[in-house]
C-alpha cells in the first residue's frame, strides 16, 4: 500500500518506514513534489496533525497521514508542548528547529526544579478515502540534567523513558521505536491500515 506521510523530516520518515515495514510504501512530501512549509497554527497536537494532512489531501489529492509531537513537562504546565520543535525560536534566542538551542533552554528552565517528570506525546491524523482518523502514542519519562548519547534527534539526549536507565539518544533505533511515543502511535496506525481494503493506486 502506498501512502503519503506529510513530513520532510528525514529522521521521522525513517522511523515510520522502519515501524511500518515492507507492507507499506511510505512517501514523504518531497516524493509528491510538495516543498512548501505547511501551516501548523492549531492550538493542539490533534489540530496540527489534521491541518497538515488536510493540506496535502486538498492540494495534492493523496490519502495521507501527518503527525505532531510534543514534549510535555509537568513542572512547566505541559510546555513546550505544541511549541517543542520551535521552543527556543519562540521563547529564547534559537533558530527554527534548533534542537541544541531547544534543549539548552529547557534545561535552563528546569535548572532549579526537582520535578523532572515529562512525557512525549504523538498524535497521528490519517485521511483515508474521505474519512479522518486519529491515533495517539504516549511515552512517560524524565528530563535529565545533562545530555547523553549520540543517537536519535530532537530532545532524545535529555529524555529518559520510565523504566529505563538510558535516554533515547543512548538507544538503537529498534529499541527506541519499540517504546517511543511515535512508535506506539504508528503501531496503532499500522494495525488500522492492515484492516483496510486496498485504496486506488496513487
Amino acid at each position: 500500500m502506498k501512502i503519503v506521510f506529510a513530513t520532510n523530516n528525514q529522521h521521522k520518515l525513517s522511523e515510520v518506514r522502519q515501524i511500518l515495514g515492507d507492507r507499506f510504501e511510505v512517501m514523504g512530501l518531497s516524493d509528491i513534489g510538495c516543498n512548501e512549509d505547511i501551516p501548523e497554527t492549531a492550538e493542539t497536537l490533534e489540530g496540527n496533525a489534521l491541518q497538515k494532512a488536510r493540506y496535502v489531501q486538498e492540494h495534492y489529492g493523496h490519502d495521507c497521514f501527518a503527525d505532531d509531537t510534543g514534549l510535555e513537562v509537568s513542572a512547566l504546565a505541559g510546555a513546550p508542548g505544541i511549541h517543542s520543535a520551535r521552543y527556543a525560536e519562540i521563547f529564547g534566542s534559537g533558530t527554527t528547529h534548533d534542537s541544541e538551542a531547544n534543549m539548552t533552554l529547557l534545561l535552563k528552565n528546569l535548572e532549579k526544579i526537582t520535578d523532572r517528570n515529562a512525557r512525549f506525546r504523538t498524535v497521528i491524523a490519517l485521511l483515508y478515502q474521505g474519512k479522518e482518523y486519529l491515533f495517539e502514542g504516549i511515552c512517560p519519562g524524565t528530563i535529565l540534567r545533562e545530555r547523553h548519547g549520540t543517537e536519535g534527534f530532537g530532545y532524545d539526549p535529555i529524555f529518559q523513558p520510565t523504566g529505563y536507565d538510558r535516554c533515547f539518544a543512548e538507544m538503537s533505533a529498534d529499541e527506541k521505536n519499540a517504546i517511543s511515543h511515535r512508535g506506539r502511535a504508528t503501531e496503532k496506525l499500522a494495525e488500522f491500515l492492515r484492516t483496510l481494503p486496498p485504496a486506488p493506486p496513487l
